[in-house]
């Protein structure tokens, strides 16, 4: 790291170096950072409706393991995140 003197320095060459120090620790950081998204909890019914299927099809599905319900109380809950990653692609 640089030492600078202060005694001939101006008001605004201080003002430079201290912007150009906290760019460079914050361009660094941006480059680190990857925001948390939150989870996305979907119910049957709209599973159900953003995969355009019954609400048999998805009970069969959890049968078979296709898809990973969680529970809260009585009701099913499903992770948007194992929807997406539960879609496989089809051989042309």
């Amino acid at each position: 790291m640089e030492a600078i003197q202060l005694l001939n320095v101006t008001p605004q060459q201080l003002q430079q170096e201290i912007t150009k120090g906290v760019k460079s620790h914050l361009d660094e950081f941006l480059k680190n950072f990857k925001p948390k998204q939150p989870n996305d909890y979907l119910t049957r019914k709209e599973t159900a409706e953003l995969l355009s299927v019954d609400l048999s099809t998805l009970f069969n599905w959890n049968k078979s393991g296709k898809l990973k319900p969680l529970g809260l109380g009585n009701r099913v809950y499903y992770l948007r995140s194992d929807i997406e990653a539960s879609l496989t692609p089809l051989n042309s």
